[in-house]
């Protein structure tokens, strides 16, 4: 995922810096955050695969909750890219889900950093990284 990330980056432009920190698990990505934020990054990207399992979806729930924290007490936005393994039927399937979702929140990273128009063009359009978007709900008249 993160070579993916660094890929996706590197056909967007330039203008900032990789860094990479590894954790040991998706609970650990929010500590990572915070040590990176405090290194001086503007932006984060946390990558991780959640398991099939209940227990896994609530590791998933409690890295989010400690993501959502660390971008309320920073300021600055975390970036947080989860695949669920459920979410495709085999390891191809998967592979490319990985890829397709990691690439296209990159490019949104990428935007809210240089191209903040951008962000704003894609509000409100139903966007989902990794499978097809979903459109805009077009509103009926009264």
């Amino acid at each position: 995922m993160a070579a993916a990330a660094v890929d996706e980056l590197e056909k967007q432009g330039c203008g900032y810096v990789v860094v990479r920190y590894t954790v040991p698990g998706i609970k650990d990505l929010a500590a990572g955050a915070k040590i990176l934020f405090d290194q001086g990054a503007d932006l984060v990207m946390t990558l991780g695969m959640v398991g099939r399992q209940t227990v896994d979806k609530d590791c998933a729930l409690a890295a989010d909750f400690g993501l959502q924290m660390v971008q309320a007490t920073t300021g600055r936005h975390v970036i947080g890219v989860m695949v669920h393994e459920e979410e495709a039927a085999d390891e191809d399937k998967l592979a490319w889900l990985f890829d397709r979702r990691t690439r296209e929140h990159a490019v949104n990273a990428y935007d809210l950093l240089f191209r903040p128009e951008a962000i704003r063009r894609r509000a409100g359009t139903g966007q989902r990284e990794g499978y097809a978007d979903a459109g805009p709900i077009h509103r009926a008249g009264p």
